[in-house]
């Protein structure tokens, strides 16, 4: 499921640094962390209707990765706010937007790993386009199980939302050439951690699962779901889920910014049953749905 290319885009500006430059402009030093490294942690955001949904969560967890990789001089979440409202209104967007949000180490003085090279702050990047949600979200989508695991907290800690995706990138290769829409990734111990750009979930019997926070990424709109959730009075657990329990599942859904909820119609070829009456993924999408104007910051310029 390959992503279009938006006209609009072609002449969008972008914040880069400490300024908003034309599409053709906006550029990185050979000598920033996120050439030398990937280097850099990063949110993507997504506009509805003139506010930008749970981005104080956002930012919140952007704050949380750069502490924890022991970034120097993290810009305020007031001045993101500031910078990302001024690079939406000189692009006139206020919906139908992703964003993608970037906070790199740095320029370094001369290349090299050693965090002391960067000595002028972080690089703030703020990258808006007009983009619908990835992925069919009426229809569903196929997708198979990677041989590529997840990263655990003994090697890469998912907890920190950082630019190095090559591992998710790989899985996303092996679903391409298997003629999916995206890949399934196991943790280190077999079971199911999430996709390789989204969280999952799923339905048996009336009651919802989603794996344990370990090895996948502690989504936003994951958070939301389970929230949800429990307002709903629906009976939900985190826990370890192999690959069968998702092959006899009454219902599979992904979550993510850019997907937002997305039914899951096959794995490895096996079909999810969707049994007749079950419509969990339904009830809380059409709640979900409910909860975006109250979970967002309003644009100030709308």
């Amino acid at each position: 499921m390959l992503q279009k290319f938006d006209d609009r885009n072609a002449s969008i500006k972008v914040y880069v640094g400490d300024a908003i430059v034309s599409r053709d402009e906006a550029k990185v030093s050979v000598f920033d962390s996120v050439v030398q490294g990937g280097d850099a942690v990063w949110e993507g955001l997504r506009v509805y209707n003139g506010a930008v949904f749970c981005l104080d969560r956002h930012l919140d967890r952007l704050q949380s990765s750069a502490h924890a990789m022991l970034f120097e001089n993290i810009p305020s979440n007031e001045s993101i706010k500031k910078a990302l409202f001024d690079t939406l209104e000189a692009n006139g967007m206020t919906d139908g937007v992703h964003i993608r949000l970037t906070l790199t180490r740095g320029v370094k003085i001369t290349s090299g790993m050693d965090p002391r090279l960067n000595q002028s702050g972080c690089t703030l990047i703020i990258l808006p386009e007009w983009k619908a949600p990835v992925y069919d979200n009426e229809h569903g989508i196929k997708i198979i199980t990677s041989t590529i695991r997840r990263n655990s907290p003994n090697h890469l800690d998912s907890k920190i939302h950082h630019n190095n995706l090559i591992n998710n990138i790989q899985a996303k290769i092996q679903s391409n050439v298997a003629g999916a829409d995206a890949a399934l990734m196991l943790d280190m111990n077999g079971y199911v951690s999430e996709l390789n750009g989204t969280n999952i979930f799923m339905v048996r019997k009336n009651i919802l699962y989603t794996p344990y926070p370990f090895a996948c990424l502690h989504g936003i709109t994951r958070g939301l779901i389970l929230e949800l959730a429990k307002e709903l009075n629906i009976e939900h657990y985190e826990r370890d889920l192999s690959l069968t329990e998702f092959y006899y599942a009454d219902e599979v859904f992904t979550t993510g910014t850019m997907g937002e909820l997305t039914p899951v119609t096959e794995i490895d070829g096996r079909k999810i049953t969707n049994k007749e009456g079950s419509n969990m993924t339904q009830r809380l999408r059409e709640s979900f749905e409910s909860k975006i104007e109250a979970l967002s910051v309003k644009l100030p310029f709308h």
